[in-house]
């Protein structure tokens, strides 16, 4: 007799199940899953919670952006190593509620995210709690020595991002202050932000031309994320205020959002931060593949991170991103 877990695991599996990978030995359905690492591959993991409160809420996010997303943002970690994604493990806990059409719409956008990032379900487990919590494991590879790391940077080594930076915050505040659960279609900022893009060509890319020095992806915004990457190669840096790739806010000059601000400090963009050698950023596109590359300063000897305006007066640059505690 199947219990009530079973007939949910049985649900999840058919909306995403194995698909019989020749790499993939033994998916879901068993105590473990079986993994046959690839030859001259090394193997990248990474996990990430998605909880109800904190990362998404219930009455805005509709199920299937939940569902997209938990699997985007870990994914989004494979591509700042330069890899490529190959399964992801689920773990998922909700209230007995949510088991019938909610469950459905996430499976939905879950699905979805896993055929577009060619990144299968392995296996997992679920239970039931008061709140909708989430945690994805994903699992790629990359090339044997070749995986970019947050602690490859070096003074002089010029310091770029991927896209505009603070449209996914733009699109929070504004689903935030919406009257009822807004679509991801209804413009770029709530799209970017209810189904974000991890940059997967773009990573491998870098990684394959060996362009990028250190690199991460923007998480949890640029002033929190830039400093990590600095502390992790011993370095500071350098920001043009004017060099950042801003979202373009509606009504200008009469908009109650700082686009500034927003690109500082805002997070959930998912875009790459990277830095490159001198003799080789100018190998380094001002797009690729239709999205913008900005350099929006340098790498210094002295480990601090210092912001500079429009007319050269320096301030040190403050994290004061997204921090959970």
């Amino acid at each position: 007799m199947k219990t009530g877990e079973d007939r949910l695991v049985r649900k999840i599996t058919q909306a995403l199940g194995f698909k019989g990978h020749a790499d993939l030995a033994l998916g879901a359905g068993d105590d473990a899953a079986l993994l046959q690492s690839r030859p001259g591959r090394q193997l990248v993991l990474t996990c990430d919670w998605f909880l109800e409160g904190s990362h998404f809420l219930r009455d805005k996010h509709p199920p299937d952006s939940i569902g997209w997303k938990c699997l985007a943002r870990a994914v989004s970690d494979v591509a700042a190593m330069g890899g490529e994604p190959r399964y992801f493990l689920l773990s998922l806990a909700l209230p007995e509620t949510h088991t019938g059409k909610w469950l459905d719409g996430f499976l939905r956008g879950l699905a979805r995210a896993e055929r577009h990032l060619q990144c299968q379900l392995a296996g997992g487990d679920t239970t039931r709690n008061r709140k909708i919590l989430i945690s994805v494991t994903a699992i790629g590879d990359v090339p044997t020595g070749g995986a970019v790391l947050r602690s490859g940077g070096e003074p002089g080594d010029l310091i770029f991002v991927s896209g505009r930076l603070g449209e996914a915050e733009l699109g929070l505040r504004t689903l935030r202050h919406g009257r009822a659960v807004v679509r991801g279609n209804s413009n770029r900022w709530i799209k970017k932000h209810l189904y974000p893009e991890p940059r997967l060509a773009l990573g491998r890319w870098l990684a394959e031309k060996r362009l990028a020095t250190a690199m991460m992806d923007l998480s949890d915004g640029l002033s929190t994320d830039l400093t990590r990457l600095c502390a992790a190669s011993g370095v500071g840096a350098r920001i043009a205020i004017d060099k950042i790739p801003k979202a373009q806010l509606p009504n200008k000059g009469r908009s109650k959002f700082d686009a500034t601000e927003l690109a500082l400090h805002g997070g959930d963009d998912y875009e790459l931060l990277f830095t490159a050698h001198p003799r080789k950023a100018g190998q380094v596109p001002s797009a690729f593949q239709g999205l913008p590359l900005s350099c929006i300063g340098e790498v210094t000897r002295k480990p601090v991170v210092v912001l500079v305006g429009a007319e050269g007066r320096e301030q040190k640059f403050v994290p004061r991103g997204w921090d959970p505690f």
